[in-house]
């Protein structure tokens, strides 16, 4: 039997962008509704991406391989 590929989570290559040094970027949640009572501010810095925590690094890389 040969090597075995791994199959990429369709879902999570969707949701994380890998920049070029390596590091992930995502979205952060909280901005698809009930957005009234969030102050402009809060709603303008949920638009920005932001960099992966290292605690969750691991298990986004199982899950996207050939991004790295």
């Amino acid at each position: 039997m040969g090597k075995v590929k791994m199959k990429t989570n369709r879902s999570a290559a969707k949701r994380f962008k890998v920049t070029g040094k390596g590091k992930v970027l995502h979205f952060k949640a909280g901005k698809s509704h009930l957005l009234r009572k969030k102050t402009r501010k809060r709603k303008r810095h949920l638009k920005k991406p932001t960099i992966l925590s290292p605690a969750n690094l691991s298990a986004v890389k199982r899950l996207i391989p050939y991004k790295f």
